[in-house]
């Protein structure tokens, strides 16, 4: 197969018009053309007057080596790259022992499906319930303010990722495709077909559901297994060997290989492991506020006199900005047709995150604006980090009544310094509520400097987007993990625990739903290899 890149086309093209693109970009008749699929379809949208879809194309032809010397100086016509996934290794019959994994978010549930696709039979643990048992609860403290501490956005079946935009893309490095491998497992799952190609695929949280649902099936019917409402309290080691697990019912389950994969949110496990030596640092992560526009406001933006056009969906964006006190202030998380959560995991703290559902169809465009900050802003041990950010969610539990409503803030008053007291013409999708007030103490003072001089330059980018109307909700802290579970870089192993294998988010090895996954395939062949011996 021949990759060609880089082909555009208008946004209205027909479909014949792909393949009358490709004959004229290698010169060829239509009887050399054996067939073409579409590897990435992109979007575009910098003249929003005539917005572009850019397609490569994976293409059969009769004879690849006579183009491909016609084409060697050409970087947009090459062989097409070998995406199918390969497994490392095969459990041998007389397996004597499994491996366990705690936590079953993108990270565990890919590890679990690896190794169970490789004949391992992993044991999976999570903390939280099964996802459907888990929306009923997170929906408790949507709609009725009731949070259960094991059962909620964070901890349960699916991990934090069920309740976003479900985003599938990522910035990582990835030559040996395993983002692929993720996104045909995905398919297989339930996905819409189109993830395969289009280059910001997402799915959204319902479809997530029945997804993560027919993973564990599959899992189960290679003979994993998961139990859930089990936490882990302890890990044994012994000379510097991981042994076992403890679970809080006190049942001790024995194991020498341990994926640990617990996400960002497991504040009282990085206690646990930090407690029993294992070597754990501090790392930078971001802090702000989410802010919601009208999404017809981003669609007029970002596609002009195409906004609306369904064959572009509602828009999104990428914004940031670098402020005059030193301070970095990007959008994250950015759900178009979205609604803003309730996403904390503890009692008394509030915490915002985003989420769409496939269609998007939402009124508001959402987005986190974020504050990037450093160990040095919490200076401390370790676990500095947690209670950095645990301040700042009970700081914005106390601002918006401390009854789980958000504190609020619309844009206009941010700016001016100056509380708010009622709503204009955008309304805040967080529920259980939003509560306005003065936003200027919800974060420390360089994070709401920053945010302040970075509003206006964004609007610079995005017509609007200072909208006085538009609203804040705070806070935004659990972009990302606070610490890092060093690993080797050979073995994927726990620099100072042999058996132990920090993954996903919460190890602070990835950032999203597919760099989570896709670092739990890596440590899944870590573990495959260790166990037959290589």
């Amino acid at each position: 197969m021949l990759r060609l890149t880089e082909v555009k086309l208008p946004l209205a093209h027909a479909e014949g018009e792909i393949k009358a693109a490709i004959l004229k970009r290698l010169g060829i008749a239509d009887d050399e053309l054996i067939n073409h699929v579409i590897f990435k379809r992109g979007v575009d949208a910098r003249k929003s007057h005539a917005i572009l879809f850019t397609y490569t194309l994976d293409v059969a032809v009769r004879d690849e080596a006579a183009i491909l010397t016609r084409f060697k100086n050409d970087p947009h016509v090459t062989v097409a790259p070998d995406t199918n996934y390969h497994f490392v290794a095969h459990a041998p019959q007389n397996l004597s022992s499994r491996p366990i994994i705690i936590g079953m978010g993108p990270a565990g549930l890919f590890a679990g499906l690896l190794l169970a696709q490789m004949g391992f039979r992993p044991l999976i643990l999570e903390r939280g319930k099964e996802v459907r048992e888990r929306t009923k609860d997170t929906f408790g403290l949507w709609r009725q303010g009731v949070l259960n501490p094991e059962s909620n956005v964070q901890f349960g079946e699916g991990g934090a990722g069920t309740f976003s935009d479900g985003k599938l893309y990522s910035q990582i490095k990835d030559p040996k495709h395993y983002g692929r491998k993720v996104l045909d497992e995905f398919v297989k799952a339930g996905a819409p077909e189109e993830i395969l190609y289009v280059s910001h695929p997402h799915i959204g949280t319902f479809r997530l559901v029945g997804m993560v649902e027919k993973m564990r099936e599959t899992i189960q019917s290679l003979g994993g297994e998961m139990r859930f409402e089990s936490r882990v309290d302890d890990i044994a080691i012994t000379d510097g060997k991981v042994t076992a697990v403890v679970l809080a019912s006190g049942e001790r389950i024995a194991t020498n290989h341990l994926v640990l994969a617990v996400g960002h949110s497991a504040r009282d496990t990085f206690e646990m492991i930090h407690k029993r030596g294992i070597y754990i640092e501090a790392k930078p992560f971001s802090i702000g506020l989410r802010i919601e526009h009208p999404q017809s406001l981003i669609d007029a933006a970002r596609y002009g006199k195409n906004a609306g056009n369904p064959l572009l969906g509602a828009a999104d964006y990428k914004l940031v900005y670098h402020t005059s006190n030193g301070r970095s202030v990007y959008s994250f998380c950015m759900c178009p047709g979205g609604t803003v959560v309730a996403a904390t995991s503890e009692p008394g703290r509030v915490v915002t995150n985003g989420m769409s559902q496939y269609s998007r169809n939402e009124r508001n465009a959402n987005s986190g604006i974020v504050v990037g900050i450093t160990p040095e802003d919490y200076p401390g041990d370790a676990l500095t980090g947690v209670e950095f950010q645990r301040r700042w969610e009970s700081r914005a539990y106390e601002l918006g009544g401390s009854n789980y409503q958000a504190p609020g803030q619309l844009v206009g008053d941010f700016l001016a310094g100056k509380p708010s007291t009622r709503f204009g013409a955008v309304q805040p999708s967080y529920t259980p509520g939003v509560h306005l007030c003065d936003l200027s103490t919800a974060l420390p003072d360089y994070a709401i400097a920053a945010i302040r001089e970075a509003l206006p330059a964004f609007a610079k980018q995005i017509k609007g987007f200072d909208l006085a109307d538009a609203v804040l909700t705070g806070v935004e802290t659990r972009t990302s993990s606070p610490i890092r579970i060093k690993r080797n870089d050979d073995d994927l192993q726990s620099v100072n625990t042999r058996g132990l294998y920090p993954t996903g988010e919460g190890a602070g090895y990835a950032g999203g739903i597919l760099s989570a996954a896709v670092d739990g395939i890596k440590v899944a062949e870590a573990v495959a290899l260790s166990m037959i011996g290589r």
